[in-house]
């Protein structure tokens, strides 16, 4: 059938309630309205944030690649740990088969627990190939950190898999409307977490947040390292205790999400 053929049979009324349809979608789902402001918005902040750091110092570009590779990699580890996590918990979800999991004796401890192992191997398949690239054609070894690649990984990774704990209850009790949130919280904290730039950059309004966040310590902590070659371990204590209380929380509000949503009946559903 051609294009004129097509055009003969056009049905305003049909167009209109597919348009309909697709805008009471949206409007009823406020994780769908915020996708819409947030890329924009998030890009001129992370960038505008950097910006004023390179005209603040104007050594920075003499020091600053093997800063910038291995935030970059050390982001990718916080956001492929939480991402993960997340696609692994979202395969059931998509599957319409999370109910049933729920109804069998697994516990959800034991669930989460298979969702973090998951974790691991598909950071893994991404991170290694990543970190010899660096290697290769930049001339930078992660592995130069030695033992605090160690402690920077296991609080990064153990952020990525409170988020993704919280993050999966979200999802749980709202249903797939809320999915776009697993791909877009992890770029929301980017700016406060400070991947590319000091705190220091940040307004001081926004730096006691900064400071709640584990991650910040994190790459505080890697520019510590590479600038002044010293181990800051009071930076890598705050973040595991910080990192220790946003665990029992996450864990804590995925267990309530779960129960309201068998309340619900949302854990059968899994609807929009």
């Amino acid at each position: 059938m051609n294009l004129v053929e097509q055009m003969r049979g056009l049905a305003m009324h049909r167009i209109n309630a597919m348009v309909l349809r697709y805008w009471y979608l949206l409007r009823s789902s406020w994780p769908r309205m915020l996708e819409l402001i947030y890329w924009p918005a998030l890009q001129i902040i992370t960038w505008g944030f950097l910006q004023s750091y390179i005209s603040q110092n104007a050594g920075f570009f003499a020091q600053a690649g093997g800063t910038l590779i291995g935030a970059v990699i050390l982001w990718d580890i916080l956001f492929r740990g939480q991402l993960g996590f997340s696609i692994s918990f979202l395969e059931e979800m998509w599957a319409r088969n999370l109910g049933n999991l729920m109804m069998s004796p697994l516990k959800p401890i034991e669930y989460l627990t298979a969702l973090m192992i998951m974790s691991l191997i598909r950071l893994a398949i991404g991170i290694i190939p990543m970190v010899i690239l660096a290697a290769v054609f930049f001339h930078f070894n992660l592995l130069n950190f030695g033992l605090p690649l160690i402690v920077f990984f296991c609080n990064l990774i153990f952020t990525s898999w409170s988020l993704g704990i919280f993050v999966s209850g979200l999802v749980l009790r709202n249903g797939l409307g809320a999915e776009s949130i697993v791909w877009t919280l992890m770029f929301g904290l980017m700016p406060l977490v400070c991947v590319y730039y000091p705190v220091s950059v940040l307004p001081a309004w926004l730096q006691p947040i900064a400071w709640c966040l584990p991650p910040t310590y994190v790459f505080e902590g890697m520019r510590a390292l590479l600038f002044d070659q010293v181990f800051r371990g009071d930076l890598m204590l705050g973040a595991l205790a910080i990192n220790a209380v946003l665990f029992v929380v996450s864990f804590a509000s995925f267990l309530l999400l779960l129960n309201s949503a068998k309340r619900a009946g949302s854990l059968i559903s899994g609807g929009e």
